[in-house]
């Protein structure tokens, strides 16, 4: 992985939370921002870092114990990382065993 920040923030921004337009009761857990890997060509220079957001205080709303927490953490970095990697969210899924139908 090269030129991505990793940071952690409390919880989403109004602009993030609009920009998926997201209901008074839905939140995210992580966010990439950046251009995958597969969408980038030969002009790719010069450019600000990628960057995953780990939502913190979503995460621990959710979690039941420190094993889910952990857990959930490891998820939603795996997730946000194979975004970077050009999948989608329907690959992911799959490869992660959480298809739904």
């Amino acid at each position: 992985i090269h030129n991505v920040g990793f940071v952690t923030q409390d919880w989403p921004t109004e602009e993030q939370r609009a920009k998926f337009h997201l209901g008074p009761h839905q939140t995210l857990f992580g966010l990439y921002e950046g251009i995958p890997l597969t969408k980038r060509t030969a002009g790719y220079n010069l450019v600000i870092p990628d960057k995953i957001t780990i939502f913190k205080l979503p995460m621990l709303h959710a979690a039941a114990t420190l094993e889910d927490l952990a857990e959930e953490v490891r998820h939603t970095v795996w997730h946000e990382v194979a975004h970077y990697f050009g999948l989608g969210h329907q690959q992911i899924h799959s490869l992660d065993g959480t298809l739904q139908d």
